[in-house]
């Protein structure tokens, strides 16, 4: 009997420090228990663009509705657009942003201006609404071509944005390049400024319409956007895919008729190391909440078409949310 409860307390002792031992394993690895849930950030900041864009005030209502809905205190901060955006959420400093589908597609794949600053820890909320891309002027700058701009001094959009790279492919299917104009690499509010002034003669801006730096030129100006013939459009298509056929419609701007031009998509992304039900949360937040955002251009971003063109890896939390809705890429 005696050695009976001896073999029996062995045992006991045994299975004891392998369930002690296996537990100080697991926080030596730094793995948490299934049931603990990640903590949740207090705060996250949305990269948008400049002040006069679409990003901006799109950014300050989804930072309403995600402060409303999950209580993470979120800010919208200007910055230099697309480009920029993903390089700051390559480093750490920031969580969200907005961004071109054509750029977070470079820099997703290490392309272009990310050849050497490939970016590996971004993946896709969702695509909200088509960027299209503006050929700003004026009628007294007797512009009505894309060849009209060659020798005139012309932004390109701020250094880092993807207009940048939007104008350069859109010259390019019209044989010309940056040294064809007298480049200027301007912000959209230091653009129109510049055509108000007379420093500049042309923008190129890539925003949802309407945008409110070119409204505002509106105001003192007779605004002329630059068509983009059919066969450059095909040209461009061709070349690259993530392009749309697009137009300005009439009476934005004060436009007496619809112009045709081209469109990428405007999309935001995330830092994946973002825990996946924060994720799931903010997704699920800023589209059943698209009631509450105050830009013409809420009016444009459906569920539905939450992933169309997407162009790269969705991040899981958003994915959890699409699969629950049933949105799939069209």
């Amino acid at each position: 009997m005696k050695k009976k409860r001896f073999y029996l307390s062995m045992v006991f002792l045994l299975t004891l420090s392998m369930i002690l031992a296996a537990c100080g394993n697991k926080e030596e690895s730094g793995e948490k228990p299934a049931n603990e849930e990640e903590e949740k950030p207090q705060f996250i900041s949305i990269l948008t663009g400049g002040t006069g864009g679409t990003y901006y005030p799109l950014g300050g209502s989804f930072a309403e509705i995600i402060k409303d809905a999950t209580g993470i205190d979120a800010n919208a901060e200007t910055s230099g657009a697309s480009a920029e955006n993903m390089t700051t959420l390559k480093n750490g400093d920031a969580e969200i942003a907005f961004s071109q589908t054509d750029i977070a597609s470079y820099a997703v794949d290490g392309k272009l201006m990310f050849e050497n600053n490939k970016v590996e820890n971004v993946k896709a909320i969702a695509t909200l609404y088509p960027e299209t891309i503006q050929i700003v002027t004026t009628k007294e700058s007797g512009i009505t071509s894309v060849k009209d701009l060659k020798g005139k001094k012309v932004s390109v959009g701020a250094p880092g944005s993807g207009t940048v790279a939007n104008a350069e492919q859109i010259l390019e299917v019209h044989g010309m390049t940056f040294d064809d104009i007298d480049k200027q690499d301007l912000s959209f509010d230091e653009s129109t400024q510049g055509i108000q002034d007379g420093t500049i003669d042309a923008a190129f801006v890539t925003a949802g319409t309407p945008t409110g730096a070119v409204e505002g030129l509106g105001a003192t100006e007779d605004v002329v956007i630059v068509p983009i013939e059919q066969d450059k459009i095909d040209s461009l298509i061709k070349k690259y895919p993530f392009y749309v056929k697009e137009e300005v419609p009439t009476g934005t701007y004060g436009l007496e008729s619809a112009v045709t031009t081209v469109a990428v998509q405007a999309m935001l992304v995330a830092n994946s190391d973002l825990a996946e039900d924060v994720v799931y949360d903010i997704t699920k937040a800023i589209f059943e909440n698209l009631d509450k955002v105050t830009h013409a251009k809420g009016k444009l971003i459906k569920v539905e078409n939450a992933l169309n063109g997407v162009g790269i890896d969705v991040h899981p939390g958003a994915q959890k949310y699409f699969d629950e809705k049933g949105v799939k890429e069209q």
